[in-house]
C-alpha cells in the first residue's frame, strides 16, 4: 500500500501546479490579442498588436485596483474597458468576449446601441484606428478578478464609426 502513496501525492502536486499554470497560460498578451483579433477580423479590421507601453499603463492601474476592485476608468490617455468578476478564475478570453458580446447590441447603421444596452465595450474592440492593446490582470483582495485593456489611440470618438 505504500508504494501507491508517492505516486498520487506527486500526481497531486501535478494537478494542482497544472491547473495554476493553465489560468496563468489562459492571460497571456497573446490571449488578449487572439481574442480582440478574432472580433476584428470578423468585420474586417486589421489586427491590433501588443505595446508594451500600453500594457505597462494598464498594469499599474490594475495594481492600484487590487484593494476594492471598483469598476473605476483610469481617466489616462488611452482608451480603456474594464472587467470584473467573481466566482472563478476569469480569464482574458472571457473578458474580452464579454465586451464582444455586447455585439449584438450595436446598430451599425446609425452607430448606436439598443436602448438601455451598452455597446462601447465591443466598438473599443474593433475601433480601426485602434492598433496598439496593452492589458492587465490582477486578483483583488477580496477575491475577485480585475481586467483592464487600454487601447491606443483611443476609440470610442462621438459621431464615428469603429469601422
Amino acid at each position: 500500500m505504500a508504494a501507491y502513496q508517492l505516486p498520487v501525492a506527486v500526481l497531486a502536486c501535478v494537478l494542482v501546479l497544472g491547473t495554476i499554470g493553465s489560468v496563468q497560460a489562459q492571460n497571456t498578451p497573446q490571449d488578449f490579442l487572439d481574442a480582440h483579433n478574432t472580433a476584428r477580423a470578423a468585420v474586417g479590421v486589421g489586427q491590433i498588436v501588443w505595446s508594451d507601453t500600453v500594457a505597462a499603463y494598464a498594469q499599474n492601474y490594475a495594481n492600484q485596483r487590487k484593494g476594492d476592485c471598483n469598476l473605476v476608468h483610469s481617466s489616462g490617455p488611452y482608451g480603456e474597458n474594464l472587467f470584473w468578476g467573481s466566482g472563478k478564475e476569469w480569464t482574458a478570453r472571457e473578458a474580452v468576449q464579454s465586451w464582444v458580446n455586447e455585439k449584438q447590441d450595436y446598430n451599425y447603421a446609425t452607430n448606436t446601441c439598443a436602448t438601455g444596452k451598452v455597446c462601447r465595450h465591443y466598438t473599443q474592440v474593433v475601433w480601426r484606428n485602434s492598433v496598439n492593446l496593452g492589458c492587465a490582470r490582477v486578483k483583488c483582495n477580496n477575491g475577485a478578478i480585475f481586467i483592464t485593456c487600454n487601447y491606443s489611440p483611443p476609440g470610442n470618438i462621438v459621431g464615428r464609426r469603429p469601422y
